[in-house]
């Protein structure tokens, strides 16, 4: 192939002969250098942003781990998730005692019915401020649980104490001997020396006498245990009660008893009937109250209040 080459400023010519492998040669060689120039630029461009082959493996590793903090993330809410439901579990539980716990202290203090009504929310109110205050960040959702235990636990330590304290009270005041041993009736003879309605002779009395209607009740004046229940001289069918302390309590003279040996009676519950039994004129209760093993004057417990 012959190629001819004009000079522009003489205009001389010049003519040569090329054969067809050094042409593909100068024309390979022609095209390749702007690939070449272009692999360069874009090779040189990439070093310049940092985006190179290391960079571009650390990235990938970056996202595998992301990937594995994603998966242990949702693992430990779903562990959270679990362990807030068992703990929620925990406290209705702990609400529940504390709502018994309640209705127990009512009942010991005799509170009014539905004064404290523990199946229903507090009544809560007052009027509303435009002041809005600090912003509020709630704390950790486990914290609060948290905190919400511990108050409870604290609430229910309080009110036990106050239960024992209650329940110490009310055993006090059930043990506490006060009252007449009869519903009806009226004393017709006291405390000390007098008559004696059997034989007219002056006599000591070591208790007091309360007259009334055959089969009328007879009650205990306070709370004990029954630790004689049957006939004894002079007394006919008698009761006797140790209430602690040094106290004990002699019901006479009954036509029928309710209770025996070894009986918890409660304050005010009915032990027998009045009768005449034994040395007796009438049908009537011979009471009597002992203070570590001596005869007192009941008139001081009759008139007392209970506490």
């Amino acid at each position: 192939m012959k190629f001819i080459v004009v000079n522009q400023k003489n205009g001389r010519s010049r003519s040569f002969n090329a054969n067809k492998l050094i042409l593909g040669i100068a024309i390979a060689g022609l095209l390749g250098v702007p690939a070449a120039l272009g692999y360069a630029t874009f090779k040189l461009g990439m070093e310049r942003a940092g985006l190179t082959a290391d960079l571009v493996s650390r990235w990938r590793q970056v996202l595998i781990d992301q990937g594995k903090d994603v998966e242990i993330a949702k693992r430990d809410a779903e562990d959270t998730l679990e362990a807030s439901a068992l703990r929620l579990a925990q406290l209705q539980a702990k609400i529940v005692r504390l709502d018994a716990l309640g209705e127990r202290l009512t009942n010991i203090a005799k509170l009014d019915e539905g004064e404290f009504d523990f199946t229903q929310a507090p009544a809560l109110g007052g009027p509303e401020s435009s002041e809005q205050g600090d912003p509020y960040t709630p704390p950790a959702f486990m914290d609060v649980l948290a905190q919400l235990a511990q108050d409870i636990d604290n609430r229910e330590l309080q009110l036990s104490v106050l239960e024992t304290l209650l329940t110490d009270r009310k055993m006090q005041r059930d043990v506490f001997i006060a009252g007449r041993p009869v519903g009806k009736g009226w004393m017709s003879s006291r405390f000390g020396r007098r008559t004696d309605p059997i034989n007219g002779k002056l006599a000591w009395h070591n208790g007091v006498d309360f007259a009334g209607k055959q089969g009328a009740d007879v009650i205990s004046v306070a709370a004990g245990v029954v630790v004689h229940a049957g006939p004894l001289y002079g007394y006919g069918e008698m009761v006797e009660i140790n209430h602690g302390g040094g106290f004990s309590t002699r019901y006479g003279h009954h036509q029928e008893l309710f209770v025996k040996v070894g009986d918890i009676v409660k304050k005010g519950q009915i032990v027998g009937l009045m009768g005449s039994s034994g040395r007796s004129t009438g049908p009537h209760v011979h009471f009597e109250v002992y203070k570590n093993g001596r005869a007192v004057d009941p008139s001081s417990y009759i008139h007392r209040a209970s506490r």
